[in-house]
């Protein structure tokens, strides 16, 4: 895996992924950045959400079960002084479909918190990570849950 930043100017860097994508990064207000893009501490957080997210969906799909969507919301707290490193991150899924099983969605989460998501277990090793779950009725029905 591999990637490549280059510096454009003020706190603003384009990142290029090994597969092509690229991203304008800029720094925080206080070092000079102008809001051009998301901070790298910022990216750490997209990336594991999205990292955990897709074994989540995987997961369940590969089970059979009728997801129709799928949403975390991260929130973490990081030292107050430098180096600013997470101290506590938090997920909470909010996952959606047809007759989804709470025992379902929370087994996906376990699975790729201890034992598929890279990033997850990557970052806990260096802080505290936790995961909660929720099941919501799937888009356009009335319901669409099972206990």
């Amino acid at each position: 895996m591999k990637a490549h930043v280059r510096w454009l100017d003020g706190m603003a860097f384009e990142s290029e992924s090994g597969s092509g994508h690229r991203l304008t990064v800029d720094g925080p207000p206080d070092l000079g950045g102008q809001g051009r893009g998301p901070r790298p501490m910022e990216l750490m957080l997209q990336g594991l959400g999205t990292c955990s997210a897709v074994d989540v969906v995987y997961i369940l799909e590969r089970g059979r079960h009728a997801v129709t969507g799928c949403e975390v919301d991260i929130e973490a707290t990081r030292a107050e002084t430098p180096p600013k490193v997470f101290t506590a991150i938090h997920l909470h899924f909010r996952i959606s479909g047809h007759a989804l099983k709470d025992a379902a969605v929370e087994r996906a989460v376990k699975l790729s918190a201890e034992k598929y998501c890279s990033a997850s277990i990557m970052l806990a090793k260096a802080c505290t990570v936790t995961h909660s779950h929720e099941v919501v009725a799937a888009p356009g029905t009335g319901d669409g849950l099972s206990p």
